[in-house]
C-alpha cells in the first residue's frame, strides 16, 4: 500500500533542513526508516519509494545539506564524516534515537560512516549502489564528475545542468563518452529531466560538495569496520551494480540483493522491508 508523502522543516546550526516523510509514527518496535538520497538531487526523486515504504513503516527522508531545499554545509570541503554527523543531528532534531537506514550512492557512503561512528543510531543498514573505485578512477571522478558551478550572465548553467543530467543516463562515468562506457538505458523523457534539472539548479553552487566528499572517501578501507547488519542492494539498471559482490564481501555476513528492472518501486520497497523486518 502506498501512502501520501508529506513535507516539513527542522533547523540545524547550518540553517533549515527540508525533509519528506510518510506513514504513521507508532510507539512500537518498528523503527523509522531513514532514506538518504543520491546526488545530484534531493529526496524528491525518492518520493515514490517513500510512499511505498510508508504503507508499512514511518519514513524520514531529508534533503542532505547543500541539496534540494536544505541549507548549505558550513564547511567549504566537508567530508563524509561531516555528513554522517549531520544525520545524527537531524535525528536529534526529530527526536529519533535509532533508525533502519537506506542510503543510495552518496547516501550509502554517508551510511558507512554513520554505522562506524554511531552504530547506536542504526539498527540495520542497506547500501544501495555503492561503488568501490580504484585510485585512478577516484582521481578522475574527483577532477571531472562534479565541477564547481555558479550562475553567469549568459545563463550557461541552464544548458550545463540539462546535459549533466541527460549524459548521466547515457554513459558512466558521464564524462567518458565512448562506446566502452555507454549504458543501455533508454533516453530519459523531457519531463524527467526537467524535474531533476530543477533540483540541481536549486543547489547549483553547493551540489558538488557531497560528490567531492564521496570521491575522497576511502570506502574500500572503511567498509570492513562496519559491524551493523548490512545488505548491499542495487538496481540492474544502475551502473554501480557491478560493484555489488565486491563491496558486500568487505563486511562479514553482509547480503546482496539485485533489483531487476521489472521489479519496479514496489519490488524494491518489498526487498527493503524484507531485510529490515527479518
Amino acid at each position: 500500500m502506498t501512502v501520501d508523502v508529506n513535507r516539513g522543516f527542522i533547523r540545524l546550526d547550518e540553517g533549515l533542513i527540508h525533509y519528506r516523510y510518510a506513514g504513521e509514527r507508532l510507539d512500537d518496535e518498528a523503527l523509522p526508516i531513514y532514506v538518504a538520497h543520491a546526488g545530484p538531487g534531493s529526496s524528491a526523486g525518492y518520493a515514490p519509494l517513500i510512499g511505498a515504504l510508508g504503507g508499512s513503516r514511518f519514513v524520514l527522508a531529508p534533503d542532505m545539506l547543500g541539496n534540494g531545499d536544505s541549507a548549505s554545509p558550513a564547511l567549504d570541503n566537508p567530508d563524509i564524516m561531516y555528513y554522517a554527523d549531520s544525520v545524527c543531528r537531524i535525528l536529534d532534531a526529530l527526536e529519533t534515537d535509532q533508525v533502519d537506514y537506506f542510503g543510495s550512492h552518496t547516501g550509502a557512503h554517508i551510511g558507512v560512516e554513520l554505522a562506524i561512528l554511531r552504530p547506536d543510531r542504526v539498527r540495520k543498514i542497506i547500501f544501495d549502489g555503492i561503488g568501490v573505485f580504484d585510485a585512478v578512477m577516484r582521481k578522475a571522478m574527483l577532477e571531472n564528475y562534479a565541477p564547481i558551478m555558479k550562475p553567469d550572465e549568459f545563463g550557461t548553467q541552464f544548458t550545463w545542468a540539462w546535459h549533466f543530467l541527460r549524459d548521466q543516463m547515457m554513459h558512466f562515468p558521464y564524462f567518458m563518452r565512448d562506446p566502452e562506457h555507454r549504458l543501455e538505458n533508454d533516453m530519459p523523457t523531457a519531463e524527467f529531466l526537467h524535474i531533476h534539472v530543477t533540483d540541481v539548479l536549486k543547489a547549483l553552487t553547493t551540489y558538488h560538495k557531497g560528490y567531492h566528499a564521496v570521491f575522497r572517501h576511502d570506502v574500500e578501507q572503511r567498509l570492513p569496520l562496519v559491524t551493523v547488519p548490512s545488505l548491499f542492494m542495487s538496481s540492474e539498471m544502475d551502473p554501480l551494480h557491478k560493484y555489488l559482490d565486491d563491496s558486500a564481501a568487505r563486511i562479514p555476513g553482509a547480503g546482496t540483493r539485485l533489483i531487476t528492472k521489472d521489479a519496479g518501486i514496489s519490488g524494491q520497497a518489498n526487498a527493503i522491508l524484507e531485510f529490515f523486518e527479518s
